[in-house]
């Protein structure tokens, strides 16, 4: 039955699903970000199909190894979220807190790894174009992995605070889908910056 406090207010106390402001919010944000993400890639493919040698001028490549476990720590930071995000719709609060305490172990040891090859790496950004887009985007992803480290830390203090049961987990799933969303475009990074050098070869 509805009560007439209930008529008086214009939303819901708890809106859920889909359709909700949240969600689309998270999701309008990750095609934004999608879209940035494109525009670097275009422009990458764009200078490189323009040009005699990629990279210009026969620089030393960035370390396929380092990189590769990079890839590894990042895309395996997905499954604790994702076991995360499973358990806390039964009601686990306690799989919550473990699994995204383990994606945020995973997401710091990626960033450590990330500033390491920074600090290692054989160009400089003012360089050549190969080296500038690298940097750019690496910085802009990794920017984006922060972002999400943060996050991961708002929803693991609710957590705490038990804000989230089996009926209220949005932010859970909301920030779940930002980081699955992360994950995704280091696969294209991983695959554009690092391998294509290689395809093409440094005196191509």
């Amino acid at each position: 039955m509805t009560t007439d406090a209930q008529r008086a207010t214009p939303y819901p106390g708890y809106i859920a699903g889909p359709q909700q402001p949240a969600t689309l919010g998270v999701l309008l944000l990750i095609l934004t970000e999608g879209i940035f993400f494109g525009l670097l890639f275009t422009s990458y493919f764009y200078l490189l199909s323009g040009s005699n040698q990629w990279p210009q001028g026969g620089i030393e490549l960035p370390d396929l190894a380092v990189s590769s476990i990079s890839t590894v720590l990042l895309l395996s930071s997905s499954l604790p979220m994702i076991w995360a995000e499973h358990e806390i719709r039964r009601g686990n609060t306690v799989a919550l807190r473990v699994g995204y305490t383990m994606t945020f172990i995973l997401g710091v040891a990626f960033l450590a790894l990330l500033g390491y090859e920074f600090h290692s790496l054989p160009f400089k950004a003012d360089e050549n174009a190969y080296a500038s887009l690298f940097y750019l985007i690496i910085a802009f992803h990794g920017t984006h992995v922060f972002v999400g480290l943060l996050m991961n830390i708002f929803v693991q203090l609710r957590a705490w605070l038990g804000h989230f049961d089996e009926h209220r987990h949005l932010a859970v799933q909301n920030v779940s889908w930002y980081w699955h969303f992360v994950d995704v475009v280091w696969i294209f990074i991983y695959l554009i910056l690092y391998w294509t050098p290689h395809w093409y070869g440094p005196h191509a």
